[in-house]
């Protein structure tokens, strides 16, 4: 389901650009020269692509206890209703609790230097700018998040979300070169259309973790047999 977190990062990209394009568009760049210009916006990408790798790496960690504690497939099937019902329940539910409320002072620091970096004229600087925009929060990361957690595994987890940065790189370079190309009138539909592509993709999940033997939709739910030899164990098709 790799392949999904580049769809969401695709789709998302606009979301992206209202979210984080404030910070690009302050990106310190030499704009005299157009190589060290892609450069340096090469950069900041490598550190945003960074910082979800590690997010999605701790988050992979988490779905692969919970795979290893007997979810399994059912992991899929648990985050793909997790990811439709925080698209479909209304905003003002979750503003009633203040998740965030224990990170404020993280993100206050966050901010903090990313207002030193964007003031300072280095590679380092824009490495450490893209680095520190991947920890802001965002409720279109929060969702790729819960899809690194649904692959139970750590190297997936980190690729994951890697790929949903890849997902987001053409549209977020664009707006570090021209601005804010994209009329509001245009984002709002693009806005809306988001919720829908989150929505699939949870669905995605669930048929995932159904193993319905829909080739590389949902493939055949296997399970782990243990024989009577500790050192041995098969993989066993449930419908043979």
């Amino acid at each position: 389901m790799l392949w999904t977190a580049i769809i969401l990062g695709l789709a998302g990209s606009f979301h992206c650009i209202g979210m984080c394009g404030p910070i690009a568009f302050m990106l310190p760049l030499d704009r005299s020269s157009k190589s060290k210009m892609i450069f340096q916006i090469a950069v900041y990408h490598i550190g945003r692509l960074l910082s979800y790798s590690i997010i999605g790496f701790l988050f992979g960690f988490v779905g692969k206890g919970l795979y290893l504690a007997g979810f399994q497939q059912r992991l899929a099937i648990l985050m793909g209703v997790i990811m439709i019902l925080v698209t479909v329940i209304p905003a003002s539910f979750f503003n009633k609790y203040s998740f965030s409320k224990p990170f404020y002072k993280i993100l206050s620091r966050v901010k903090q230097k990313l207002g030193i970096y964007l003031n300072k004229k280095s590679t380092k600087a824009l490495f450490s700018i893209g680095f520190l925009n991947g920890f802001l929060p965002c409720g279109l990361v929060y969702m790729a998040l819960i899809g690194s957690m649904a692959t139970g595994n750590v190297v997936q987890g980190a690729l994951y979300m890697a790929l949903f940065g890849v997902g987001t790189i053409p549209m977020m370079s664009l707006s570090v070169v021209l601005g804010n190309f994209v009329n509001t009138s245009i984002r709002q539909k693009i806005q809306k259309a988001i919720p829908v592509f989150v929505i699939i993709i949870g669905l995605l999940f669930i048929l995932r973790g159904l193993g319905l033997g829909i080739p590389y939709i949902s493939p055949s739910d296997a399970k782990l047999q243990i024989s009577n030899n500790p050192a041995e164990c098969v993989t066993i098709d449930k419908n043979e």
